[in-house]
């Protein structure tokens, strides 16, 4: 394709509010367009760069076995009800009523629908069954940012898997994983697969792939023997506490609203104090209880809980029910509300904690002895450098973005919606599920986030919107009949070319050419075709090598053809 005739909107300046890097080179370099937030318009470069990773992620798709479907954006409320999904997912789920008063959703995921579908299987002869789409998903995030990272509209690939039994979801759960392990690698994504949190889609096992970028929203913890997961799942030893026993008594703490507060006026380091806090979770008020020194982890507290909505509560709420503001909150004596405990407490004592009066707190608390725990469960957040539990090595965080997630989901889904197959033995059995997504457009903003320089994209072979840009330098006759005769032998060689033959100086030609990511530049000049060649320039090293002209397609052909 020629330049003059493409709609190329390259930008000189960083635009303004773009955080992300793949968000500013995706602007600047005539990619995307925003038309209101968490919504964009792609344009031409985007377009051929997002059909190449559907084609990498479809051709994967099939080879593990997978049909391709095309299911409606819009879903019919009473299928949502059938799974309790339209009243336990909040405000990210974009809803209308049509001009006959039927509520409808716009799909921010297909469970439902592809479940229904499957309601078609009549017997385990049929399982198993792997089905997919790339479809357009809806979800109102409350703050849409870093450009195609977190939007509210955007292609996700999601497959969905039918077994018989565990035994096969076992199988068709290994084949999505060594799929998509297969799909970032030929995308040029350094993905880590990690442990991590099912959230809303409910089920079992989970598995996220993460892209390191400093532009991500996700933590994930790894070690250097494999363990990897996320913040909202991550594990670690600890070190062991030496506790000191101590009676059970009261002692004036006047202005101590904060772990750091009692650790330095009164000597209880935050290892020794029980911090407590409150939450409201499915309209009733919890306590949650962590070590002073520790974090809560919010996704922890859902999946242990299998609460559908929590927030903290408020101070007015606090105070109504345990006769204190915060600084001052604990759980000893409390019976008329539930408890959840991080397992960092077990077997604890001699331990610190609000009494429940302002400005006094407890001494001597023996965790067994004077909590009435309802529930304990993994609470806190890793930190750097804790003990990894696989092999105790040091572990490290890296910021990340998801980039795939697969799930088993189990039986949630065809049990709730009546699908049954008639067994081996004559008896109905609901297959089990699990399901597999890939956000398309995120996946393109992870190869950007991952191959870039201060002049642009840098785009991989695989996925570039063209493989070979030339430079025709100048308008006379000889050179712009060298650079289409190139141009076309190119074309022969079945690469994908971009002619440069806007009426620009050379500086601004290269310059848009790196910012746009081709990997190959060819400079066809006066000077060089005076000595029989042509330049070529590899984009991720700069490393140029002059090539006769004659030669110059078979070469590019013969050495970049299968990678660049």
């Amino acid at each position: 394709m020629r330049w003059s005739k493409l709609h190329i909107p390259t930008l000189r300046e960083v635009p303004a509010g773009a955080d992300a890097v793949s968000h500013r080179l995706l602007l600047r370099a005539g990619y995307i367009r925003q038309l209101m937030a968490g919504h964009y318009c792609l344009l031409p470069l985007a377009i051929r760069v997002r059909a190449k990773v559907i084609r990498i992620v479809r051709e994967e798709m099939e080879r593990a076995g997978a049909q391709e479907f095309l299911m409606p954006a819009m879903q019919p409320r009473e299928l949502w009800d059938k799974s309790g999904r339209w009243s336990s997912i909040g405000d990210e789920m974009f809803r209308l009523r049509d001009r006959k008063g039927a509520e409808l959703a716009l799909g921010m995921t297909h469970e439902e629908v592809f479940t229904e579908i499957a309601g078609e299987l009549r017997s385990y002869r049929e399982l198993p069954q792997i089905w997919y789409q790339f479809q357009t998903k809806f979800r109102d995030e409350p703050r849409p940012k870093s450009g195609l990272m977190r939007v509210r509209e955007f292609t996700m690939k999601d497959a969905y898997s039918f077994d018989l039994d565990e035994s096969g979801l076992d199988s068709s759960f290994e084949a999505q994983r060594a799929a998509y392990a297969r799909i970032f690698e030929r995308l040029g994504i350094p993905a880590i697969a990690v442990e991590a949190s099912s959230g809303i889609m409910g089920g079992g096992q989970s598995v996220e792939f993460m892209c390191p970028t400093d532009a991500g929203e996700d933590l994930v913890v790894h070690c250097t023997c494999g363990y990897a997961a996320n913040i909202e799942k991550a594990a670690s030893r600890l070190a062991p506490v030496s506790d000191e026993p101590g009676s059970l008594e009261p002692f004036d703490t006047p202005g101590a609203r904060t772990i750091e507060d009692l650790a330095r006026d009164h000597g209880f380091p935050g290892d020794r104090q029980i911090k407590t806090l409150v939450y409201l979770v499915d309209d009733r008020l919890t306590l949650v209880l962590l070590r002073g020194d520790h974090a809560l982890v919010e996704q922890k507290l859902v999946d242990a809980l299998g609460a559908v909505d929590l927030r903290p509560a408020q101070p007015g709420e606090i105070q109504a029910a345990l006769g204190a503001l915060p600084g001052s909150l604990g759980a000893v004596g409390v019976t008329d509300l539930p408890v959840v405990a991080d397992v960092a407490l077990q077997g604890r004592f001699g331990m610190a904690t609000g009494a429940n009066r302002d400005g006094v707190h407890l001494r001597g608390v023996d965790v067994a002895r004077d909590i009435a725990v309802g529930r304990w469960a993994d609470l806190r957040e890793v930190t750097e450098g804790e003990p990894c539990p696989r092999c105790g090595r040091p572990l490290c965080r890296t910021r990340t973005v998801e980039i795939g997630h697969i799930f088993k989901l189990g039986r949630r889904y065809t049990e709730t919606l009546g699908v049954t197959v008639l067994g081996a033995d004559g008896e109905r059995i609901a297959p089990t599920m699990g399901c597999y997504g890939i956000g398309v457009e995120r996946a393109m903003a992870a190869v950007i986030e991952t191959h870039h320089d201060e002049r642009g994209i840098v785009w991989p072979w695989a996925v570039a919107p063209f493989h070979v840009a030339i430079a025709q330098l100048g308008a006379a006759a000889h050179v712009k009949d060298a650079a289409d005769e190139l141009y076309e032998s190119l074309h022969r060689n079945g690469l994908e070319v971009l002619l440069d033959d806007r009426a620009e100086r050379p500086g601004v030609k290269f310059s848009d050419i790196e910012l746009i990511g081709v990997p190959l530049r060819i400079t066809v000049s006066e000077r060089g075709l005076a000595e029989g060649t042509v330049e070529v320039t590899t984009r991720a090293t700069g490393q140029t090598e002059r090539v006769p002209l004659a030669d110059a397609a078979a070469h590019v052909a013969r050495h970049h053809g299968q990678g660049g």
